[in-house]
């Protein structure tokens, strides 16, 4: 953990980016927000009154460390109604448009976009559906990209596990499989993690027969051709892809077998339960899920986070930012 966030945090807070949160009534989101402006890490901004604000956070606020922006005093609500419009090309009118903004979740989406901040944190009190249609809308995917994906980075100690996709695409086939292995394999190199990816299934290496296997391989294929230089396997079951001796019985010569530590799972059901049962069981810290593939970084806390949780996904978040900025410099 403390080499992952240490190396993050120094990065982070050498340019601290702007990150909003739009749940500005929930105290685990208050309590990261806090620490985040204690530390200066980020220059946070809570979608709420300032009038309204408890005293920490207040005090935080007059020294500018913490900024407020609310719909009903945006100065500039005129120029993000317009903006909507534009960028929905027709499918909102005006109207509509404040209405949506009038939501804390479009309102604050609609501020990254503009450039007003440099990514958004939701979701503690939110769902998943209610962070990401936002998103969807207004930041869009990435040039190229089909379609976003999520991940989730789990951290013990010195253990550092990339797990997708444990939020977004339900049943996915084997090109949107292709799709979150490329993804999830960036986010793995974003924060310094050498991706050596497994596909799982049930079935190592033909061990059992069935159309979800060949859907899995057949993606593993579209990987090989799509991005070669990635090194990854499959089908494989987890402990062919986690102990090297295992691996050595049920998958010799797997370029990836038994020291794997981006793990793609076959549909949402594996990723989700299983990166609860790491992080429940097996003391891991999960953070995300991490969106990947969208223009600008928005993403999602499980409803069941922590105020750690928070303070870490927002520092992921301000990573995402700054990696993007220097991309689209590039």
């Amino acid at each position: 953990m403390a080499d992952l966030f240490d190396r993050l945090k120094a990065e982070v807070k050498e340019k601290k980016p702007t990150i909003v949160f739009p749940e500005s009534g929930d105290e685990r989101i208050l309590a990261a927000v806090r620490k985040l402006a204690d530390e200066e890490m980020v220059q946070p901004i809570l979608i709420g009154k300032r009038g309204q604000a408890v005293p920490e956070i207040g005090a935080l606020a007059d020294q500018q460390k913490i900024l407020f922006r609310h719909p009903e005093t945006e100065t500039k609500l005129d120029e993000l109604v317009e903006a909507l419009v534009a960028r929905r090309k027709g499918k909102t009118d005006r109207e509509q448009a404040r209405k949506w903004l009038a939501d804390p979740v479009y309102y604050g989406t609609m501020l990254v976009y503009m450039g007003e901040a440099d990514g958004l944190v939701s979701g503690a009190v939110h769902s998943t559906a209610d962070t990401v249609r936002p998103a969807l809308q207004i930041i869009k995917s990435q040039p190229g990209k089909k379609r976003i994906s999520g991940s989730f980075i789990m951290v013990r100690d010195t253990e550092e596990f990339v797990f997708a996709d444990c939020g977004i695409n339900i049943t996915p086939d084997s090109e949107t499989l292709s799709e979150i292995v490329v993804e999830s394999a960036e986010t793995a190199k974003l924060f310094g993690i050498d991706p050596r990816i497994a596909m799982l299934s049930f079935s190592t290496k033909g061990s059992a027969k069935d159309p979800a296997i060949d859907k899995v391989t057949e993606a593993v294929k579209l990987v090989r051709e799509k991005a070669p230089e990635l090194l990854i396997d499959g089908e494989l079951q987890f402990d062919a892809a986690y102990v090297p001796s295992v691996a050595e019985r049920k998958a010799p010569g797997s370029p990836v077998g038994g020291r794997a530590n981006v793990f793609i799972f076959p549909n949402i059901d594996a990723g989700n339960i299983a990166y609860k049962m790491v992080q429940r069981l097996g003391g891991f810290v999960a953070i995300g899920p991490i969106l990947q593939g969208l223009n600008k970084p928005v993403n999602d806390l499980s409803r069941g986070c922590s105020a750690d949780d928070v303070y870490k996904l927002a520092i992921i978040t301000a990573k995402q930012a700054l990696s993007l900025r220097l991309h689209q410099k590039a």
